[in-house]
């Protein structure tokens, strides 16, 4: 699935308005990674929203909905509609939540490398 070059701009300024990022393609879309957690993402013209489990049910009480991919609803990820991103001021709260969690998880430990096998 392809994603909104446009709004990849638009938060691609947000993210980095607020911290440090990495951006990584995944599921189909585009992921800004922050602090080594998955802070925010595109999926096709929608915002993907890691906003934790216990801000789960205020997000959804502002016009998010449950992030389903799987059939099986992830709490503390939410789907913003493309509609609802119009306004600068919206899509930067929504960027400033997804920060703002990403920012007070602690930060991964680095995957060990795998060993080479010899031949």
């Amino acid at each position: 699935m392809a994603y909104d070059e446009a709004l990849a701009t638009r938060v691609r300024a947000a993210v980095s308005d607020r911290a440090p990022w990495e951006e990584r393609k995944m599921f189909g879309g585009l992921a800004f990674m922050v602090n080594t957690h998955m802070a925010c993402g595109l999926v096709g013209g929608d915002l993907m929203v890691r906003v934790g489990t216990p801000n789960h049910d205020e997000a959804l009480a502002r016009g998010a909905s449950e992030m389903d991919f799987t059939g099986r609803p992830m709490r503390g990820m939410v789907m913003v509609p493309a509609a609802s991103l119009a306004a600068e001021s919206s899509l930067d709260e929504w960027v400033e939540r997804a920060v703002s969690f990403a920012q007070s998880e602690p930060p991964k430990a680095p995957k060990k490398a795998k060993p080479s096998r010899a031949t």
